[in-house]
């Protein structure tokens, strides 16, 4: 058993489209549980591999409560104060929101809301066609079609959607805002989401956060804070990821033109492509992790972590992983044993994944079938990227037909 290794600097280098530094393959083959020296707080563990990424994910005696508001090792400058999220929180407390906030995103809610999406995905794409070839696919869908959806599901009117992008774009960055801008966009979102709830608790409605509102269990309800809190989890979770892999999405078909193909010539494909594109595209940066702590002594990988000590898990490492999936670094729409971490695993995963992969699957399958000849009107190597994100993406998709 291994007590101590020299630290490696972390991140091994900055983001770059999606691209994922070889660093990680060979940490898997060599060191999957390897100590790194993080800009901001010291050393901690990273963890690679898929086995011990998911054994973290389910073991209790990692908590990601106690990392919050802590000064303990990590990637950014700022430490995360204000109220935890439903994301920051541990059973039992997490278990009892989670449990309230399952009652709106049933998976009846959820394919409630299939025929809708659609109509939008159609109707986004009947204003691209007007517009015609070449457009910016970024701007013309994977923004407005997550955007649209939340803002609907939480009841925020069509004039306000352009503050929602500010404010989550602003909530997301690393560098490219000071702390301050960050800070000052989760307390607006805060007071408009906290407005939103109060006309709920006036005037009930049918939308998700009207549903929110009236959850109960057992005499229990949600807090007017937890409500709030919820609300900018859905905004973060339910738009800026969605809109950021749909367009890494369309990027990845275009540049596996073998598999683009495959996906036009066998569209009942789908929804083995959409969960295999949400494994082979990465979504966080490799600075964009939360780290764990451990509350007990234990063994993880061969490697003895103490009480304490903070664990990185890198999800995109886990998702290439050749002992889960056979030749991890191609990209197979066939794939059909698929066990990833796109949407997290255990009691953290995604409340809103199947609303995502909704979305995804109108989004990639409308427009492979109506545009089939679709591809980039610009070299790959021309596509800006968002740089110092927590999210990858691009900042443009322009695509011709």
């Amino acid at each position: 058993m291994t007590t101590a290794q020299e630290p490696r600097d972390y991140p091994f280098s900055a983001a770059s489209g999606l691209h994922l530094d070889p660093t990680f393959a060979h940490l898997r083959a060599t060191e999957p549980v390897s100590r790194v020296r993080l800009p901001y707080g010291g050393d901690a563990w990273l963890v690679t591999s898929h086995e011990d990424i998911k054994t973290v994910f389910t073991d209790p005696r990692f908590s990601r409560f106690e990392a919050f508001g802590k000064e303990c090792p990590r990637p950014n400058p700022e430490v995360r104060t204000g109220p935890p999220t439903i994301i920051d929180l541990d059973p039992p407390h997490h278990t009892r929101l989670r449990k309230l906030v399952n009652k709106a995103f049933t998976a009846r809610q959820t394919e409630l809301l299939r025929p809708r999406v659609e109509q939008v995905v159609t109707e986004l794409l009947d204003r691209m066609e007007e517009k015609g070839s070449p457009a910016d696919l970024l701007e013309s869908l994977a923004y407005p079609l997550p955007m649209t959806v939340i803002c609907e599901l939480l009841g925020v009117p069509l004039e306000d959607r352009d503050k929602f992008h500010e404010w989550s774009d602003a909530m997301v960055a690393i560098t490219s805002v000071s702390p301050q801008e960050s800070e000052q966009a989760f307390a607006d979102v805060m007071a408009y989401i906290a407005n939103l709830v109060e006309e709920r608790r006036r005037t009930p409605s049918d939308d998700m956060l009207g549903m929110l509102v009236a959850a109960r269990d057992e005499g229990d309800k949600l807090s007017e804070e937890e409500l709030v809190l919820f609300g900018v989890t859905l905004l973060i979770g339910g738009y800026e990821t969605t809109a950021n892999q749909i367009g890494n999405f369309a990027y990845t078909l275009f540049t596996h033109p073998d598999q683009l193909h495959r996906l036009l010539t066998e569209p009942d494909i789908l929804d083995t492509a959409i969960e295999e594109l949400s494994r082979y595209c990465p979504l966080l940066s490799e600075a964009g992790n939360v780290p764990r702590i451990a509350m007990a002594d234990l063994e993880l990988g061969g490697v003895r972590i103490r009480e304490g000590d903070a664990v990185f898990i890198e999800l995109n490492s886990a998702n290439r992983d050749d002992k889960v999936f056979p030749q991890a670094d191609q990209l197979d729409l066939g794939r059909t044993h698929n066990p990833h971490f796109g949407f997290g695993h255990g009691a953290h995963h995604c409340v809103g994944a199947q609303l995502a992969k909704v979305e995804m699957r109108a989004a990639i399958g409308a427009l492979t079938s109506r545009f089939p000849k679709i591809r980039l009107a610009v070299p790959a190597q021309d596509v800006p990227w968002k740089d110092e994100r927590r999210l990858r993406g691009a900042f443009a998709l322009p695509v011709e037909w």
